[in-house]
């Protein structure tokens, strides 16, 4: 699916598919972080790997929100994962890569501050 950003002043995912993610015109097989600021790798390739130094390095971002795209299929952390976040009164939202992507465009366009980490979980189609 490709998407049009809002804002042209702010770095937009510009498509995806399963096991890959395409922004700045560079695609991504691997999980990302994602912001204002630019991508970054998440050193990550499935939810059994996260540990709660994942998602402290999140906050240290010090988003508004930060969307968690669990891979192909939505799937919940154990809240302990998610404890430098909610301390910091960051808020969370769960959701598939693939919605994450979408909704992360949203609210770039929008002005906030946004992270997504998106999980690629699934190999991608050569």
């Amino acid at each position: 699916m490709k998407f049009q950003p809002d804002r042209i002043d702010t770095v937009a995912i510009q498509a995806h598919g399963p096991g890959w993610v395409v922004i700045a015109g560079r695609r991504y097989v691997h999980s990302v972080i994602v912001s204002a600021a630019g991508v970054q790798p998440w050193d990550c390739a499935s939810l059994s790997e996260l540990t709660p130094a994942h998602f402290a390095r999140l906050a240290d971002a010090t988003p508004e929100v930060v969307l968690f795209g669990s891979g192909r299929r939505l799937r919940f952390v154990a809240p302990e994962l998610l404890r430098a976040l909610l301390e910091r009164g960051i808020g969370v939202e769960t959701m598939d890569t693939m919605a994450a992507a979408r909704t992360y465009n949203v609210l770039a366009g929008e002005g906030r501050r946004v992270l997504a980490a998106l999980l690629i979980d699934e190999p991608a189609a050569p």
